[in-house]
C-alpha cells in the first residue's frame, strides 16, 4: 500500500506517518482486488469491515428477490463504503456492494473502535472525527438521490440529476459515473424509456450526450 497516498485519504487526514502505521495495524488493514461485477459485500450478511476504494469504483445496490436493481450510490477512488455497518456490530446489511470495474479496495476492521484503548491512542480521536465527516457527506449524497428520484417524470429525474452535477462541478459539460443501464437503475426508471426521453431532449436542444458524456444546453444551442 502506498503510505504517502493513504495519508491523503479522508479517513486518515491529519495523521502523522507513525500514527498511520499504528492505525493500519490496529484496524487489521488488508488490501484486496476485485474483478468487475464481483460482489464485495452481500445484503443479508453483516460486516465489521469498511472499505476504501484505492483504484477503480464500486456501486452500492439494492437488489430484490424478483431481479430488480436500484443503484443507491457510486463510490469512486478514495471513496469509502460500509462504514456504518462496520461500526454497528451484527447489523444486517440491506444493500450489496459490487465492483463496478476491476478495483483495489482497502478493508479496515472498525469493530475494534469500541475498545477503550483505541481511543487512547494519538490517532483515535482524529479517526473518529474523520469518520463523522465521511458519514455526513454520505448523508448529503443520500439526500441528493432523494431529490433526483422525487420528480414523477423521467425527464424531471434526469434534469434533477444532471443539474446537481452541473452545480457541483461548476460546468455544463461533464461525465457521469454511470452507463445507461446504471443511470436507469439509479433514477429507478426503465432503461428503454430513459433512452427514448434522452433522445427527445437532444432533439429539443436541451442537452447533448454520448454514452456517459453530457453537455447541458440553454434553449437549443
Amino acid at each position: 500500500m502506498e503510505r504517502f497516498r493513504l495519508r491523503g485519504l479522508p479517513l486518515f487526514r491529519g495523521m502523522e506517518e507513525a500514527e498511520l502505521e499504528d492505525c493500519l495495524c490496529a484496524l487489521a488493514a488488508q488490501e484486496r482486488r476485485y474483478e468487475k461485477g464481483e460482489m464485495i459485500l452481500r445484503a443479508g450478511s453483516s460486516t465489521e469491515r469498511m472499505g476504501i476504494v484505492l483504484q477503480g469504483s464500486v456501486t452500492v445496490e439494492s437488489n430484490d428477490v424478483w431481479g430488480g436493481c436500484t443503484i443507491l450510490s457510486h463510490v469512486g477512488e478514495n471513496g469509502s463504503f460500509a462504514e456504518t455497518y462496520a461500526l454497528l456490530e451484527g447489523e444486517v446489511m440491506l444493500v450489496d456492494v459490487r465492483a463496478n470495474e476491476d478495483c483495489r479496495v482497502l478493508l479496515l476492521r472498525l469493530g475494534d473502535l469500541s475498545r477503550g484503548d483505541v481511543l487512547q491512542r494519538s490517532w483515535g480521536c482524529r479517526l473518529i472525527a474523520n469518520l463523522l465527516i465521511i458519514s455526513t457527506h454520505k448523508n448529503l449524497a443520500l439526500s441528493g438521490r432523494s431529490f433526483h428520484t422525487a420528480p414523477r417524470t423521467i425527464r424531471g429525474r434526469v434534469l434533477a440529476y444532471l443539474n446537481s452535477i452541473a452545480l457541483r462541478t461548476h460546468t455544463r459539460e461533464f461525465d457521469i459515473p454511470f452507463d445507461r443501464q446504471q443511470l436507469a437503475d439509479y433514477l429507478n426508471v426503465d432503461r428503454t424509456a430513459l433512452s427514448k426521453e434522452l433522445g427527445k431532449m437532444r432533439e429539443e436542444g436541451i442537452l447533448r450526450c454520448r454514452r456517459s458524456h453530457f453537455v447541458l444546453l440553454r434553449g437549443g444551442e
